[in-house]
Protein backbone atom coordinates (compact mmCIF):
# COMPACT_ATOMS: atom_id res chain seq x y z
CA UNK A 1 0.00 0.00 0.00
CA UNK A 2 0.98 3.56 -0.66
CA UNK A 3 0.60 6.53 1.22
CA UNK A 4 -0.81 9.46 0.71
CA UNK A 5 -0.90 13.29 1.37
CA UNK A 6 -2.93 16.55 0.86
CA UNK A 7 -2.57 17.88 -2.68
CA UNK A 8 -4.76 20.88 -1.81
CA UNK A 9 -7.57 22.68 0.21
CA UNK A 10 -10.56 25.03 0.07
CA UNK A 11 -12.73 26.70 2.10
CA UNK A 12 -16.07 28.19 2.04
CA UNK A 13 -18.33 30.59 4.30
CA UNK A 14 -21.32 32.54 4.17
CA UNK A 15 -21.51 36.47 3.32
CA UNK A 16 -23.69 37.03 6.29
CA UNK A 17 -21.65 37.71 9.61
CA UNK A 18 -23.32 37.92 13.08
CA UNK A 19 -21.31 40.02 15.64
CA UNK A 20 -21.46 39.83 19.10
CA UNK A 21 -23.22 42.91 19.46
CA UNK A 22 -25.75 41.90 17.14
CA UNK A 23 -26.40 38.72 19.52
CA UNK A 24 -26.71 41.45 22.36
CA UNK A 25 -29.93 42.43 20.85
CA UNK A 26 -31.58 38.94 20.59
CA UNK A 27 -30.64 37.58 23.92
CA UNK A 28 -28.75 38.74 27.34
CA UNK A 29 -25.28 38.82 26.29
CA UNK A 30 -22.59 41.23 25.94
CA UNK A 31 -18.99 40.97 23.27
CA UNK A 32 -17.87 41.38 26.76
CA UNK A 33 -19.26 38.20 28.24
CA UNK A 34 -18.80 36.24 25.18
CA UNK A 35 -14.81 37.03 24.48
CA UNK A 36 -14.06 36.39 28.05
CA UNK A 37 -15.72 33.13 28.03
CA UNK A 38 -15.17 31.81 24.51
CA UNK A 39 -13.23 34.12 22.55
CA UNK A 40 -15.67 34.45 19.63
CA UNK A 41 -15.82 38.05 17.76
CA UNK A 42 -17.74 37.09 14.79
CA UNK A 43 -19.28 34.37 12.92
CA UNK A 44 -20.55 33.74 9.53
CA UNK A 45 -24.64 32.86 8.83
CA UNK A 46 -26.19 30.76 6.39
CA UNK A 47 -29.48 31.71 4.96
CA UNK A 48 -32.55 29.40 4.40
CA UNK A 49 -31.57 29.17 0.48
CA UNK A 50 -28.10 28.29 1.56
CA UNK A 51 -27.84 24.65 2.65
CA UNK A 52 -25.05 22.44 4.01
CA UNK A 53 -24.19 21.20 0.61
CA UNK A 54 -24.03 24.02 -1.06
CA UNK A 55 -21.52 25.07 1.75
CA UNK A 56 -19.58 22.59 0.78
CA UNK A 57 -19.69 21.97 -3.24
CA UNK A 58 -18.03 25.92 -2.83
CA UNK A 59 -15.53 25.01 -0.56
CA UNK A 60 -14.51 21.46 -2.97
CA UNK A 61 -14.96 23.83 -5.99
CA UNK A 62 -12.18 25.65 -4.48
CA UNK A 63 -9.90 22.60 -4.00
CA UNK A 64 -10.01 20.98 -6.91
CA UNK A 65 -9.76 24.73 -8.47
CA UNK A 66 -6.42 24.83 -6.46
CA UNK A 67 -5.22 21.16 -7.71
CA UNK A 68 -5.56 21.93 -10.85
CA UNK A 69 -8.27 18.80 -10.95
CA UNK A 70 -12.22 18.09 -12.51
CA UNK A 71 -14.93 16.19 -11.50
CA UNK A 72 -13.85 13.21 -13.32
CA UNK A 73 -10.51 13.09 -11.14
CA UNK A 74 -12.38 12.33 -7.92
CA UNK A 75 -13.92 8.65 -7.35
CA UNK A 76 -14.10 9.21 -3.77
CA UNK A 77 -16.62 11.63 -1.72
CA UNK A 78 -16.61 12.03 1.77
CA UNK A 79 -18.54 14.37 3.74
CA UNK A 80 -18.40 14.93 7.51
CA UNK A 81 -21.30 16.54 9.12
CA UNK A 82 -23.76 16.80 11.49
CA UNK A 83 -26.07 19.33 10.36
CA UNK A 84 -27.99 17.55 7.04
CA UNK A 85 -32.20 17.93 7.64
CA UNK A 86 -32.63 15.39 4.61
CA UNK A 87 -31.63 11.88 5.04
CA UNK A 88 -31.38 10.64 1.35
CA UNK A 89 -29.76 11.82 -1.00
CA UNK A 90 -26.56 12.27 1.19
CA UNK A 91 -24.82 15.15 1.64
CA UNK A 92 -22.09 13.62 -0.67
CA UNK A 93 -24.47 12.49 -3.64
CA UNK A 94 -25.46 16.41 -3.74
CA UNK A 95 -22.44 17.32 -3.44
CA UNK A 96 -20.81 15.29 -6.54
CA UNK A 97 -24.27 16.36 -8.08
CA UNK A 98 -23.55 19.71 -8.07
CA UNK A 99 -19.59 19.84 -9.41
CA UNK A 100 -20.83 17.25 -11.94
CA UNK A 101 -19.11 14.35 -10.90
CA UNK A 102 -19.60 11.38 -13.42
CA UNK A 103 -19.83 7.83 -10.80
CA UNK A 104 -18.49 8.43 -7.37
CA UNK A 105 -18.96 6.72 -4.41
CA UNK A 106 -20.58 9.04 -1.59
CA UNK A 107 -20.79 8.50 2.25
CA UNK A 108 -21.23 11.04 4.60
CA UNK A 109 -19.88 10.39 8.47
CA UNK A 110 -21.21 12.04 11.26
CA UNK A 111 -18.71 12.27 14.15
CA UNK A 112 -19.75 15.72 14.82
CA UNK A 113 -16.91 17.87 15.72
CA UNK A 114 -14.20 14.89 14.83
CA UNK A 115 -16.04 14.56 11.80
CA UNK A 116 -13.77 15.90 9.43
CA UNK A 117 -9.87 14.23 10.69
CA UNK A 118 -12.01 10.80 11.13
CA UNK A 119 -13.28 10.88 7.12
CA UNK A 120 -9.35 12.23 6.01
CA UNK A 121 -8.47 9.15 7.98
CA UNK A 122 -10.88 6.77 6.49
CA UNK A 123 -10.06 9.04 2.94
CA UNK A 124 -5.87 8.32 3.89
CA UNK A 125 -6.67 4.04 4.22
CA UNK A 126 -9.27 4.12 1.07
CA UNK A 127 -6.58 5.36 -0.87
CA UNK A 128 -4.13 3.46 0.31
CA UNK A 129 -5.92 0.29 -0.11
CA UNK A 130 -6.85 0.97 -3.74
CA UNK A 131 -10.21 1.36 -3.17
CA UNK A 132 -10.41 4.63 -4.80
CA UNK A 133 -7.55 6.73 -6.57
CA UNK A 134 -8.35 10.17 -5.58
CA UNK A 135 -10.93 11.08 -2.48
CA UNK A 136 -12.77 14.64 -2.24
CA UNK A 137 -13.15 14.82 1.69
CA UNK A 138 -15.01 17.79 3.36
CA UNK A 139 -16.02 18.99 6.32
CA UNK A 140 -19.35 20.99 6.42
CA UNK A 141 -21.65 21.78 8.95
CA UNK A 142 -24.68 24.83 9.08
CA UNK A 143 -24.75 24.65 12.74
CA UNK A 144 -26.86 27.98 13.48
CA UNK A 145 -29.98 26.00 11.95
CA UNK A 146 -29.88 23.63 15.20
CA UNK A 147 -29.15 26.47 17.42
CA UNK A 148 -31.81 27.60 20.16
CA UNK A 149 -31.64 31.69 19.72
CA UNK A 150 -32.87 32.06 22.69
CA UNK A 151 -30.45 30.24 24.39
CA UNK A 152 -27.53 32.30 25.06
CA UNK A 153 -25.43 29.41 26.42
CA UNK A 154 -25.22 28.08 22.87
CA UNK A 155 -25.95 30.63 20.37
CA UNK A 156 -23.21 32.25 20.85
CA UNK A 157 -21.08 29.58 19.84
CA UNK A 158 -21.90 28.48 16.37
CA UNK A 159 -21.25 29.63 12.93
CA UNK A 160 -21.79 28.39 9.55
CA UNK A 161 -19.37 26.86 6.77
CA UNK A 162 -17.17 24.14 4.99
CA UNK A 163 -13.41 22.99 4.48
CA UNK A 164 -12.13 20.40 1.63
CA UNK A 165 -9.41 18.49 0.93
CA UNK A 166 -8.10 16.59 -1.58
CA UNK A 167 -6.41 12.96 -1.03
CA UNK A 168 -4.49 11.22 -3.45
CA UNK A 169 -1.52 8.90 -3.72
CA UNK A 170 1.95 10.30 -2.92
CA UNK A 171 4.78 9.59 -5.51
CA UNK A 172 6.63 6.58 -5.42
CA UNK A 173 9.54 6.99 -3.14
CA UNK A 174 7.98 9.93 -1.14
CA UNK A 175 7.43 9.97 2.31
CA UNK A 176 3.43 9.95 2.92
CA UNK A 177 1.31 13.22 3.88
CA UNK A 178 -1.07 11.90 6.19
CA UNK A 179 0.08 10.03 9.18
CA UNK A 180 -1.51 7.23 11.22
CA UNK A 181 -5.02 8.09 13.20
CA UNK A 182 -5.53 8.14 17.13
CA UNK A 183 -8.86 7.64 16.66
CA UNK A 184 -11.93 6.56 20.14
CA UNK A 185 -14.32 7.69 22.06
CA UNK A 186 -15.92 7.78 25.71
CA UNK A 187 -18.98 6.49 25.24
CA UNK A 188 -19.72 6.55 28.52
CA UNK A 189 -20.23 10.31 27.95
CA UNK A 190 -22.00 11.22 24.92
CA UNK A 191 -24.53 13.24 26.15
CA UNK A 192 -22.15 15.58 26.83
CA UNK A 193 -22.55 17.17 23.91
CA UNK A 194 -26.08 16.40 21.67
CA UNK A 195 -28.07 17.44 18.81
CA UNK A 196 -31.34 15.80 19.27
CA UNK A 197 -35.45 16.19 18.96
CA UNK A 198 -37.20 17.13 16.35
CA UNK A 199 -36.83 19.73 15.40
CA UNK A 200 -33.03 18.98 16.33
CA UNK A 201 -31.37 21.41 18.75
CA UNK A 202 -28.11 21.80 19.91
CA UNK A 203 -27.12 21.51 23.75
CA UNK A 204 -24.04 20.47 25.70
CA UNK A 205 -23.07 20.19 29.59
CA UNK A 206 -20.20 22.86 28.77
CA UNK A 207 -18.26 22.67 31.77
CA UNK A 208 -17.74 18.66 31.49
CA UNK A 209 -16.34 19.14 28.01
CA UNK A 210 -13.82 21.75 28.74
CA UNK A 211 -12.47 19.59 32.13
CA UNK A 212 -12.44 16.51 29.61
CA UNK A 213 -10.32 18.04 26.61
CA UNK A 214 -7.74 19.92 28.75
CA UNK A 215 -7.45 17.61 30.72
CA UNK A 216 -7.50 13.87 28.58
CA UNK A 217 -6.80 15.12 25.14
CA UNK A 218 -2.98 16.85 25.59
CA UNK A 219 -1.50 12.94 26.09
CA UNK A 220 -4.20 11.74 23.33
CA UNK A 221 -2.38 14.71 20.95
CA UNK A 222 0.92 13.87 22.00
CA UNK A 223 0.69 9.95 20.72
CA UNK A 224 -0.90 10.90 17.49
CA UNK A 225 2.19 13.28 17.01
CA UNK A 226 4.32 9.35 18.07
CA UNK A 227 2.72 7.79 15.69
CA UNK A 228 3.87 10.01 13.21
CA UNK A 229 7.46 9.62 14.31
CA UNK A 230 7.66 13.20 15.49
CA UNK A 231 7.80 14.91 18.77
CA UNK A 232 5.19 17.87 19.90
CA UNK A 233 8.42 20.29 19.08
CA UNK A 234 8.70 18.94 15.63
CA UNK A 235 5.22 20.69 14.39
CA UNK A 236 4.83 23.83 12.68
CA UNK A 237 1.41 24.01 13.40
CA UNK A 238 -1.02 22.47 15.37
CA UNK A 239 -5.17 22.94 14.28
CA UNK A 240 -7.77 22.06 16.75
CA UNK A 241 -11.58 21.55 16.70
CA UNK A 242 -12.44 25.59 17.12
CA UNK A 243 -14.43 25.36 19.77
CA UNK A 244 -13.60 27.63 22.14
CA UNK A 245 -10.76 29.51 22.78
CA UNK A 246 -10.42 28.92 25.83
CA UNK A 247 -10.20 25.49 25.63
CA UNK A 248 -7.89 25.94 22.27
CA UNK A 249 -5.29 27.88 24.18
CA UNK A 250 -4.32 26.09 27.15
CA UNK A 251 -4.77 22.65 25.38
CA UNK A 252 -2.13 23.77 22.82
CA UNK A 253 0.20 24.82 25.64
CA UNK A 254 -0.26 21.30 27.20
CA UNK A 255 0.73 19.72 24.02
CA UNK A 256 4.08 21.38 24.52
CA UNK A 257 4.20 22.23 20.44
CA UNK A 258 6.50 25.30 21.63
CA UNK A 259 7.30 26.03 17.58
CA UNK A 260 3.60 25.75 16.63
CA UNK A 261 1.43 28.16 15.15
CA UNK A 262 -1.76 27.49 16.53
CA UNK A 263 -4.98 28.01 14.49
CA UNK A 264 -7.28 30.11 15.96
CA UNK A 265 -10.32 30.86 13.40
CA UNK A 266 -12.95 30.76 16.22
CA UNK A 267 -12.18 33.93 16.87
CA UNK A 268 -14.23 35.17 13.12
CA UNK A 269 -16.30 31.95 12.92
CA UNK A 270 -17.38 30.66 15.95
CA UNK A 271 -17.63 26.71 16.43
CA UNK A 272 -18.61 25.15 12.63
CA UNK A 273 -18.47 21.27 13.94
CA UNK A 274 -16.76 19.31 11.19
CA UNK A 275 -16.09 22.62 9.10
CA UNK A 276 -13.64 24.29 11.40
CA UNK A 277 -10.45 22.13 10.73
CA UNK A 278 -9.99 21.64 7.51
CA UNK A 279 -11.68 25.57 7.49
CA UNK A 280 -8.78 26.57 9.76
CA UNK A 281 -6.36 24.92 7.84
CA UNK A 282 -6.86 26.08 4.47
CA UNK A 283 -6.87 29.80 6.04
CA UNK A 284 -3.72 29.66 7.67
CA UNK A 285 -2.22 27.70 4.40
CA UNK A 286 -3.87 30.53 2.15
CA UNK A 287 -2.47 33.12 4.53
CA UNK A 288 0.68 31.55 3.96
CA UNK A 289 1.49 31.28 7.48
CA UNK A 290 2.59 27.44 6.95
CA UNK A 291 4.98 26.69 4.36
CA UNK A 292 4.35 23.58 2.03
CA UNK A 293 5.56 20.00 3.61
CA UNK A 294 5.71 21.49 7.45
CA UNK A 295 4.46 18.97 9.83
CA UNK A 296 0.93 19.98 11.22
CA UNK A 297 -1.13 18.19 13.59
CA UNK A 298 -4.97 18.14 13.45
CA UNK A 299 -6.83 16.94 15.92
CA UNK A 300 -11.37 17.02 16.43
CA UNK A 301 -12.95 16.62 19.10
CA UNK A 302 -16.67 16.89 20.56
CA UNK A 303 -19.52 15.64 19.71
CA UNK A 304 -20.26 11.88 20.81
CA UNK A 305 -17.32 12.79 23.14
CA UNK A 306 -15.30 11.05 19.97
CA UNK A 307 -11.92 12.53 18.93
CA UNK A 308 -9.71 11.80 16.04
CA UNK A 309 -5.88 12.84 14.86
CA UNK A 310 -3.38 12.44 12.64
CA UNK A 311 0.07 14.58 11.59
CA UNK A 312 -0.46 16.16 7.83
CA UNK A 313 2.33 18.00 6.14
CA UNK A 314 0.85 21.06 4.34
CA UNK A 315 0.23 21.16 0.39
Amino acid sequence: MTGTRIAALGHYQPAKTLTNEDLAALVDTSDEWIRSRVGIRTRHVAGPDEPVDELAAYAAGKALATAGLGPEDIDLVLVATSTAIDRSPNTAARVAARLGMRSPATLDLNVVCAGFTHALATADHTVRAGAARRALVIGADKMTEVVDWSDRTTCVLVGDGAGAAIVEPVPEGQEPGIGPVLWGSVPEMGHAVRIEGTPPRFAQEGQSVYRWATQQLPALARQACERSGLTPEDLAGVVLHQANLRIIEPLAAKIGAVNAIVARDVVESGNTSAASIPMALSKLVERGELPSGAPALLFGFGGNLSYAGQVVRVP
